[in-house]
């Protein structure tokens, strides 16, 4: 079914709904910061996106091993950049996310990055196979910074805990 829809197709809806859905994290995450921040708001998006792996029980999606090995190592390490502007302080009595100029920057950029990587690779790499690859980098990239999150707001938890008890 997938094959018979021409790959310039596919790239172009792939990028846009991609882009769609950047900016959509960014006005998630705007208005998660003004909101206090909890270990379920923290672990449900990995936990939810975790479900899009069911594309690798199809062969249009699945990637060979060295390149699943070299795309997990590229988004851990892209990770450690939205882990760095992902900050939370205690407002009130309560855990807050620290809104960051920096992660809109780093968002932009990462989905700029991705966007150049995948048009230049589309000539290459099947567009299936690509597809793959760009929710490993994806996946791979947000579970790392949503353990790291939930890390940090578990110690300024137990902090918060501490102040409060007589």
């Amino acid at each position: 079914m997938l094959q018979s829809i021409p790959s310039q197709y596919m790239l172009v809806g792939s990028t846009v709904a991609v882009v769609f859905m950047g900016i959509m994290m960014m006005f998630i995450r705007a208005r998660s910061a003004k909101k206090p921040a909890s270990a379920r708001k923290i672990i449900i998006p990995p936990i939810a996106m975790s479900t899009g792996a069911l594309m690798f029980c199809f062969e249009y999606f699945r990637v060979p091993w060295p390149q699943v090995f070299e795309v997990v190592i590229v988004g851990v390490i892209f990770s450690t950049v939205l882990i760095a502007t992902s900050k939370f302080h205690i407002v009130d009595g309560e855990v807050y996310l620290k809104p960051s100029k920096a992660f809109f920057f780093i968002l932009i950029g990462l989905l700029i990055i991705r966007t150049v990587v995948k048009v230049y690779l589309s000539n290459t790499i099947h567009l299936g196979e690509l597809g793959g690859i760009f929710f490993l980098l994806a996946y791979s990239m947000i579970a790392p910074w949503r353990i790291a999150m939930l890390i940090q707001y578990k110690k300024l938890e137990k902090q918060l805990h501490l102040q409060q008890q007589p």
